[in-house]
């Protein structure tokens, strides 16, 4: 459907647990979070009801996340329900891919499309920096198993981190030279536990193209501009909601996995979905989206207005 703005909103971020097997040090605090209880959470039938719903308001495709999509009981039954909902064409999942040795083949046959699997370090000692846990080797595991699974156009998403990982950014091209894969550099976003950071702490997509020069432009892929190594296999892409923001085209709306819509990830704006069902929930769902924010005030040096930290909200 259109939105006030004539954007076509076709897109849901449909979060599943706020639970989360890694601990990112932008996505939630050290001390860890206080998790929701199992009746605060969509239950599966929840869940279908709101898919039925999103489908009946022109969502064409679901992106499953969290937290960790895989830790919550169930994720397989979910997405088989999800790619059988009558105009629901694309089901994707987003993971850390620790989980998906076990995961992987079941999920290809429940209907997931595609995976996107958030990397942000191929250094043992940086990754457990950033995820605080020393889990390098079973992510790096389980896209092997992905890939064997037959999810063979792998998103593999890097958050940039000034005086982190952006040594790194060079080693996390290289997996586009020889691999079917689209690598994609974010720019760190001014949200939840990140708000407050040093301004030298955000790495701009520009700065990618300056220190890779021979990257070649080759069009677009949703939010990302999308490029090529030479000789390259996969591609690069850049991911810029601060230095270049996409909301003139933004596509999406976001659910949270205890039933918040909210049509722009960085708007204090929620709408509660629970408790709503059949006729009222579609025009609930539809209002929000039809009102959804024309954008978001990143680029004017401010911080989220989300009330959240990401694992709370969804990736």
């Amino acid at each position: 459907m259109r939105d006030g703005f004539d954007r076509n909103i076709y897109y849901l971020r449909l979060s599943v647990t706020d639970k989360c097997n890694l601990r990112c040090v932008y996505c939630m605090p050290e001390s860890g979070v206080t998790k929701l209880k199992h009746e605060d959470i969509l239950s599966v039938e929840e869940i279908s009801e709101i898919a039925r719903a999103a489908a009946a308001c022109g969502i064409t495709k679901v992106r499953i996340t969290g937290g960790e999509p895989l830790v919550r009981r169930g994720i397989v039954d979910i997405c088989e329900r999800i790619a059988q909902t009558d105009g629901i064409s694309e089901v994707c999942l987003t993971t850390n891919a620790i989980l998906l040795p076990q995961f992987a083949s079941k999920l290809k046959s429940a209907g997931v499309n595609r995976l996107n699997i958030s990397l942000d370090s191929l250094n043992r000692q940086t990754y457990n920096e950033i995820t605080r846990v020393d889990a390098l080797s079973e992510a790096l595991a389980g896209i092997d198993v992905a890939l064997g699974a037959g999810f063979d156009a792998l998103k593999i998403n890097a958050v940039l981190i000034g005086g982190v990982n952006d040594s790194e950014i060079l080693d996390l091209l290289e997996l586009t030279r020889t691999n079917n894969v689209n690598v994609r550099l974010i720019e760190l976003m001014p949200i939840g536990e990140c708000a407050e950071w040093a301004e030298s702490r955000f790495i701009s997509a520009s700065s990618v193209l300056s220190l890779v020069p021979e990257l070649r432009e080759v069009g677009t892929d949703g939010v990302s501009k999308l490029y090529t190594l030479p000789d390259g296999h996969g591609t690069v892409g850049l991911i810029s909601p601060i230095s270049s923001h996409f909301c003139p085209t933004c596509n999406r709306v976001r659910i949270t996995c205890d039933g918040i819509l909210k049509p722009c990830l960085h708007s204090k704006d929620e709408i509660n979905l629970r408790g709503l069902h059949g006729e009222e929930l579609e025009q609930a769902m539809y209002k929000a989206i039809y009102d959804k924010p024309l954008k978001h005030e990143l680029d004017n040096g401010e911080a989220s207005a989300a009330a959240r930290n990401m694992n709370a909200i969804g990736g």
